[in-house]
């Protein structure tokens, strides 16, 4: 203890094992082995969630009428009918891939260039291929297939970007 001033004064010391290690331009802290690392916070793929809204606006727009054809979709938009055709299957992800997406939950590396494409149309499917999810997450009613390339699904999914 030192005097400061007329007051005790106590110094605390705290020593922490820690390196720090550059990588990329950027410089890491690098915990000891077998120190628990923080769980990182979840950081949502803005792209991602940009599409999905994107394209959950779209189909409501076509179901609706306010749109006659995916061309005229397009030309209202001012993108191309490939772009919208290419966005539209967004909408037939199954809903906890979604919230997922939204809560930047999906995994790591999972951007919207895999998203894209004709990826599967059952839940399952999904789940395993294109995220690696476990399967088991709420199905369609027996019979009803969670979307169809030539006829979406009537389900109403409303997702509004923040």
């Amino acid at each position: 203890m030192t005097e400061h001033g007329g007051m005790e004064v106590e110094t605390l010391t705290i020593r922490i094992p820690i390196r720090l290690q550059r990588r990329g331009g950027r410089k890491l802290i690098m915990t000891p082995e077998g120190a628990a690392v923080p769980a990182r916070k979840p950081s949502r793929d803005e792209t991602l969630v940009k599409a999905l809204v994107r394209a959950h606006r779209w189909r409501r727009r076509i179901e609706s009428g306010r749109a006659k054809s995916i061309t005229n979709l397009a030309e209202q938009e001012g993108v191309t009918d490939a772009y919208v055709c290419r966005l539209l299957p967004l909408t037939c992800l199954a809903p906890d891939i979604v919230a997922a997406i939204l809560d930047g939950r999906q995994p790591k590396g999972v951007r919207l260039a895999e998203m894209l494409g004709n990826g599967p149309l059952g839940w399952d499917e999904q789940r395993r291929s294109q995220l690696g999810l476990a399967a088991g997450a709420p199905n369609p009613p027996a019979g009803a297939a969670p979307c169809a390339r030539a006829s979406p699904p009537r389900s109403r999914v409303d997702i509004t970007s923040t």
